[in-house]
């Protein structure tokens, strides 16, 4: 005879198990240290520097 399972109890059992499966790869996927955030933000602004330090103030306009 086989045992008697409680379904509530393997139900959600097996929901908790998937839902961590899909942490651990959303940790993988997203999960940055404060220092790489960090350094991806000072990226960002001096790309931003260079290219505002590029543009020009009002375009050239021939005179006739």
């Amino acid at each position: 005879m086989s045992n008697v399972i409680n379904l509530n109890k393997a139900r959600k059992a097996r929901a908790r198990t998937a839902a961590e499966k899909l942490a651990a790869e959303n940790r993988l996927r997203f999960g940055r240290s404060k220092d790489e955030k960090q350094r991806e933000r000072n990226q960002t602004a001096d790309a931003a520097k260079k290219l505002d330090g590029h543009k020009l103030d009002k375009p050239f306009a021939p005179k006739d």
